[in-house]
């Protein structure tokens, strides 16, 4: 097997892999329904949050697999970058930068949030825990993953510029990416404009939504694109062959 199969075969896989582990964390996701904030259905803790053990670990599931969405969110960026054609590749690597930031962002967020608050409670440590807690509004937390999802709708608005228009499969992936980010820019100024700096969460539900949305739908159609490329690849390599 040659390199450009093996990349082609390497992304194939990726890209599904991806659309898996996105699907799963979006299920555990959504069972941690917010017990604070605008989005409370009932019972909903204040500050200083003392009852942040009562949700533990159901609100917390999610992040460990959030971190393996996002490895898996690094490697899809990085492996279509390597399918991309030469005159493309600055794209993709201004994708891949994003990306890193991203994943930087994002993992820390995570993993400081199930590694420090709920042992911090359980310890009687509470001192600062209102601030980094995920059902502090305008806390740290919220903030990190605004920020995260914003500069992985910038990585993917990079991205689509890897792929060309000369297919009408290349031409869907290009659109949603480009529309992914601009819903992302539309949902900031909105809740921006609508409750200035007390937005709270609601542009991170939103933000996280349009990214996964994006992120398995791409996903897909790239697994799609790439098997082509890659049955391609084969029957050229099985004609020159014979």
């Amino acid at each position: 097997m040659n390199e450009d199969k093996r990349t082609l075969t390497f992304g194939f896989y990726t890209a599904i892999s991806l659309v898996i582990i996105t699907i799963i964390t979006w299920i555990f996701a959504m069972r941690a329904v917010p017990p604070a904030g605008p989005y409370c259905p009932g019972d909903c803790m204040n500050y200083p949050f003392k009852d942040i053990l009562s949700y533990y670990p159901r609100d917390y599931n999610w992040m460990y697999l959030a971190i393996f969405q996002v490895f898996a969110y690094v490697i899809f960026i990085v492996s279509n970058h390597f399918t991309a054609q030469i005159d493309n590749k600055l794209f993709g690597f201004l994708s891949i930068a994003f990306a890193i930031i991203t994943a930087t962002v994002l993992l820390i967020t995570y993993f400081v949030q199930f590694s420090v608050v709920p042992m911090s409670m359980m310890k009687g440590e509470t001192e600062g825990i209102a601030l980094l807690t995920q059902y502090n509004g305008h806390g740290i937390f919220i903030a990190m993953e605004d920020l995260g999802y914003i500069t992985m709708s910038i990585s993917f608005l990079f991205l689509a510029f890897i792929f060309t228009n000369k297919t009408r499969l290349e031409k869907s992936i290009r659109l949603i990416l480009i529309i992914g980010f601009i819903l992302m820019v539309f949902s900031f100024v909105f809740y921006s404009i609508k409750y200035g700096l007390d937005r709270s969460y609601r542009f991170e539900v939103a933000a996280i939504s349009i990214n996964w949305i994006t992120t398995i739908t791409i996903g897909i159609l790239v697994s799609i694109l790439t098997g082509k490329r890659l049955k391609k690849n084969i029957n050229g390599s099985t004609y020159q062959r014979s």
